[in-house]
């Protein structure tokens, strides 16, 4: 089993649906991916809060799970990051309402030793730049991963193309994926993406499953997993995306067979994501819950 490294954001959250609010709940890419991830094996997470409301008592519940906290840089008298958002009725489409960026602004991380000897790297959606300057920290990584979005690819392309040229993988959603290549069909927004860099792409498809597009031509499409209770699915992609690099670093290794069985893993983990506000349903799980959901997922795709 090797070790795992996530950086990204970590935020509270006010979440408003159409029957329900919660609010400042734990949120942001890096808190959603480590809690997927470490399920699997030990995280070690990087990011920034602010110690005017970041509490103790949020660090010990991630300790307690498994994460490692060296590397969360906690900045005294300043807030951490806060996003609100709406979700429609059908839970495909959101509003922001607020973000406050705050302590985040000035995020540029110093690993421990034992952060930077992590073999698995997963760089959440952060800036490129913040990507790029945890990649110069890591040089013993052997599978480096990373996301992105929009943002950074209307604003940040320059650097988000010497990144790509960084990573052996990227996790993006479809509509992402189109606009970073200017392509409309999914199978060739992969082809596009692998000749930037990385040696495989994952897109993510919401509902709709994901599709794995690696060397040689080698292409699978998987469904998610169908889910009968959809609370709220904040962070149910950074979850998928955590638990995907978690089941890798658990089984020490990246070939096609473990990718395939780490997709399914990371489907039936985020299924349990949407199922309440922030990690609320993941809290109740065990690793015994989710190889139930992977039994039934196997069961589904045998024929």
């Amino acid at each position: 089993m090797a070790e795992l490294l996530i950086v990204g954001s970590f935020a509270f959250d006010t979440i408003n649906t159409q029957t329900a609010r919660r609010e400042n709940v734990l949120g942001g890419t890096g808190f959603h991916a480590s809690y997927g991830a470490s399920f699997y094996t030990k995280v070690y997470a990087s990011g920034i809060v602010g110690g005017a409301d970041w509490k103790q008592e949020d660090s010990d519940h991630l300790v307690a799970h498994n994460i490692n906290l060296d590397n969360l840089e906690i900045v005294p008298d300043q807030k951490t990051t806060a996003w609100e958002a709406v979700y429609e009725v059908d839970m495909n489409n959101r509003q922001t309402l607020s973000f406050d960026p705050n302590c985040c602004i000035n995020f540029h991380p110093n690993l421990t030793d034992g952060a930077r000897k992590c073999e698995y790297l997963f760089l959440a959606n952060t800036s490129p730049e913040t990507q790029m300057e945890i990649i110069a920290q890591c040089d013993q990584a052997k599978l480096i991963v990373a996301d992105t979005m929009d943002y950074y690819i209307n604003g940040a392309r320059e650097s988000l193309n010497e990144l790509l040229k960084k990573v052996d993988g990227l996790i993006l959603n479809d509509s992402e994926a189109q606009l970073l290549t200017g392509k409309s069909d999914l199978f060739e927004c992969g082809d596009e993406i692998r000749k930037m860099g990385p040696r495989f792409v994952i897109i993510k498809k919401g509902a709709h499953g994901c599709i794995f597009l690696g060397e040689d031509g080698e292409t699978c499409v998987f469904p998610a997993y169908p889910s009968r209770k959809v609370i709220e699915p904040t962070g149910a992609g950074d979850c998928f995306a955590g638990a995907f690099m978690g089941y890798l670093a658990s089984q020490d290794c990246a070939d096609v067979a473990t990718i395939k069985k780490a997709l399914i893993y990371a489907t039936v983990t985020a299924s349990f994501t949407i199922e309440d506000f922030s990690c609320d349903a993941l809290k109740r799980s065990t690793r015994v819950d989710i190889d139930a959901r992977f039994n039934e997922m196997r069961e589904m795709l045998t024929f």
